[in-house]
This record gives C-alpha cells, sequence and structure tokens, in this order.
C-alpha cells in the first residue's frame, strides 16, 4: 500500500490529508488486515466468495 510505503518518511496524517482519505479509514484498514473478523459480515462473506471463485476458477483451467 502506498501509505505504508511512505509512512516513515512522511506520515500517515499528510499522506491522507494530500489523497484525501480520513487517517481513521488508513488504521481500520489496517486493524482489519491484522485481525479480518473485525470486518463486517459482508466483507467477510466477500472474501470467501472470491477465494471460492478463485478455486473454481484454478480448477477449470483458467476457463470459467
Amino acid at each position: 500500500m502506498f501509505i505504508d510505503q511512505h509512512r516513515s518518511e512522511y506520515g500517515v496524517e499528510p499522506i491522507c490529508k494530500v489523497l484525501p482519505i480520513a487517517p481513521s479509514t488508513y488504521y481500520r484498514r489496517k486493524r482489519q488486515q491484522a485481525c479480518p473478523e473485525l470486518s463486517s459480515a459482508r466483507a467477510q462473506r466477500d472474501d470467501w466468495l472470491r477465494e471460492q471463485i478463485l478455486r473454481v476458477y484454478e480448477e477449470s483451467r483458467q476457463l470459467y
């Protein structure tokens, strides 16, 4: 992630101000990455579905 790559040089808040996103959005996403069960039920289901779709795609030799 761009912010992670440049946070030591510029800091999170200044980068978020330029992008523009709220720093709380960045920190919330970092917490969810570290602890996926903090994500919403919808996001957890989307992640599970993404894995299933990728599995089927790989099993079909990337045809479907």
